[in-house]
């Protein structure tokens, strides 16, 4: 199928693309039933014995390309690998940021930086999953962040303070986005800011502290302090002052990627909601016998076909080179909202039964709800939308 807008050579692959990389997942994941998932959530706990599993098997570098030694797999595969995990009924919070990271080493990394850390990551000695971006005050308007890094010397002084920091008591690297010009009258707010490749192990206690944000749910998210914390100069990545430029052009691939896993998450909600409502017999019936039941399990799952759609036109894009804002920002909206349909529709189908946690549907459910609100809230996706794809005047 070939998208209208796009060029002729983007095509959509509408079968049960990367099998192989599918049927792999499955297998792992099926190692890792709901019960585990739901001992790491009582105890707040990292899943280590997952991400092991996940790194042996080259997932999680799927995008590392094989000169580094990693898959070198397009966006796309490494998007079916989320998507999986969430399907099965696991999370790939403690897994998705070594992909969506990698992308600002491998497009303006020097040559050493990927030298030095890309092979490593890719056989997992090393793992790149914090990303020092938002700060309490700043929140999306990341142009406003106050966290700042002055050159001294051979190094960089940082001083400020991340939140949100998901992964950072588990990760040896740190992408972080700092302030290096003051904000200046007539200064674009886009300029003067750049990213660093801050290794972790050799800044902790040394001018860096990391706390952990009890959270609604578990991915291991954290404040991260910095007093005074010196990393070496060739930390910078790229050139100063354009460092976000270098974090937006990875944001497209974010969004999606993450949208995979909400398609996982519905196709999960979608599947355990029609089973129970097969299985579950009230006034001697099952109760999927009922509309009330049978519509929103229906809808749900037409929602979230028409969300993978859009899902896999984007990363056709995407791959192709061609642009895809537009379409990257609706498949994070789309499949982040057909997830939380088929989320409340599962909800609905157990009943009582759903605030149970050993039917995995209240965490699945808390899980899926961070999708409309993070990385981007869908109230900024459509305000994106109205400006940037339908002409309207700035909101903000």
């Amino acid at each position: 199928m070939t998208t209208p807008d796009a060029s002729p050579s983007v095509t959509l692959d509408l079968g049960e693309d990367y099998p192989e990389v599918r049927e792999g997942v499955r297998r792992i994941c099926a190692d890792f039933p709901g019960s585990y998932w739901r001992e790491l959530d009582a105890r707040e706990a990292y899943p280590s014995e997952f991400v092991t599993a996940m790194t042996e098997a080259g997932y999680l570098a799927a995008l590392i390309p094989e000169e580094y030694g990693g898959a070198g797999l397009p966006l796309r595969a490494a998007g079916v690998v989320l998507e999986e995990i969430h399907a099965s009924g696991g999370n790939a919070g403690a897994t998705h940021a070594q992909m969506y990271t990698m992308g600002t080493v491998l497009r303006h990394g020097s040559e050493a930086q990927k030298a030095r850390y890309l092979p490593k990551i890719a056989a997992g000695e090393l793992r790149l999953q914090a990303f020092g971006v938002t700060e309490p005050t700043s929140g999306t308007d990341t142009t406003k962040l106050k966290t700042r890094a002055v050159r001294d010397g051979d190094e960089y002084v940082i001083n400020g303070q991340k939140i949100w920091t998901s992964r950072a008591l588990y990760s040896d690297l740190m992408l972080l986005l700092a302030r290096t010009t003051p904000l200046a009258d007539g200064m674009r707010p886009v300029d003067g800011l750049s990213v660093f490749l801050v290794d972790m192990r050799a800044a902790l206690e040394r001018g860096m502290t990391i706390r952990p944000i009890k959270a609604m749910i578990n991915h291991n998210t954290t404040e991260v302090f910095f007093d005074d914390l010196r990393i070496p100069a060739e930390a910078l990545i790229g050139d100063e002052g354009r460092g976000l430029r270098y974090i937006m052009d990875g944001m497209n691939a974010e969004r999606i990627l993450v949208s995979h896993e909400s398609l996982g998450d519905a196709t999960w909600f979608v599947r355990t909601a029609t089973k129970y409502a097969n299985e579950r017999v009230v006034f001697d019936r099952p109760i999927g016998q009922n509309q009330g039941i049978q519509f929103p399990i229906a809808k749900a799952y037409a929602q979230a076909q028409a969300a993978d759609l859009m899902v896999r036109k984007a990363a056709a894009l995407f791959q192709a080179g061609q642009p895809c804002g537009e379409f990257a920002n609706l498949s994070k909206l789309l499949s982040a909202e057909a997830a939380w349909e088929a989320a409340e529709a599962c909800m609905q189908t157990h009943g009582g039964f759903a605030y149970a946690r050993e039917y995995d549907v209240e965490r699945k459910w808390r899980e899926a709800r961070v999708q409309r609100t993070a990385p981007i809230s869908t109230n900024l996706i459509l305000s994106y939308v109205a400006q940037h794809v339908l002409g309207l005047p700035r909101s903000y």
